[in-house]
């Protein structure tokens, strides 16, 4: 069995360098890829000494970048060696490295997002796919030659996901398109990017008189399933308390 080189250190302190101020306030309903919802927008709020513009200098260049980051809310005292990811079913289980699970052995993720402002001391972001309140570990710019592979697989997920039908109530949508104006976010697309890639656990079937619900920003969504294909958004409001 190999042995760790013996002048490493074995132990070493990780800190965040900030915060992720996001749309998603759970974890129901996250889109389980970055920018599969080009709505979903956040905030990167970076922490001393990172918060000077030194930190950022030159990254107003940049398209995307890479976040490192915790999975903070899944953090585990014994890991697993095999997982059961969605694209196969939520059934079939497969190696943990094989897969991009939320239960990493040191709960470290990664995803790239959209810059689309920066500031000293905050980054705007778009596309992304973190929690509210994520820690990230380190920043690193998308570099498009070295990125992106054309002649990469994956026959695990070889293509997007399948999109459902979103369809909406009046009420709800009037009710959206309200708190859109109040929150100068694109709270419609939002719902519509994130509720048509089905965000139920894959092993799952639809019932029609089952209601869903999560939080974006502020608002509480609801939802059914009328159809195996079709989701409609029942109500959207602000949250209470």
């Amino acid at each position: 069995m190999p042995r760790p080189p013996t002048d490493l250190p074995l132990q070493h302190s990780v800190s965040p360098v900030g915060y992720l101020r996001s749309c998603f306030q759970e974890k129901f309903a996250i889109p389980r890829q970055s920018r599969l919802a080009p709505a979903a927008r956040g905030v990167v709020e970076l922490l001393p000494p990172f918060d000077q513009p030194q930190a950022v200098e030159g990254l107003e260049q940049v398209s995307h970048i890479w976040l490192l980051f915790l999975f903070h809310q899944t953090l585990e005292q014994q890991p697993r060696l095999r997982v059961r990811p969605p694209r196969l079913g939520g059934n079939q289980r497969v190696g943990v490295f094989a897969t991009r699970s939320t239960h990493r052995p040191n709960g470290i993720g990664q995803s790239v997002v959209t810059l689309d402002r920066v500031e000293a001391g905050r980054l705007w972001v778009s596309g992304i796919d973190l929690l509210d309140g994520t820690p990230i570990l380190d920043i690193k710019p998308y570099v498009p030659y070295a990125d992106s592979l054309p002649e990469a697989h994956n026959h695990m997920a070889s293509a997007a996901p399948v999109l459902l039908e979103v369809l909406w109530s009046e009420a709800a949508l009037q009710q959206a398109q309200c708190e859109a104006q109040r929150l100068t976010e694109p709270l419609v697309a939002l719902i519509e990017q994130c509720l048509a890639q089905d965000p139920r656990p894959a092993y799952s079937s639809p019932d029609p008189e089952r209601r869903y619900g999560t939080r974006f920003w502020d608002v509480e969504v609801a939802w059914h399933y009328p159809s195996a294909q079709q989701i409609r958004v029942l109500e959207v409001r602000p949250t209470t308390g």
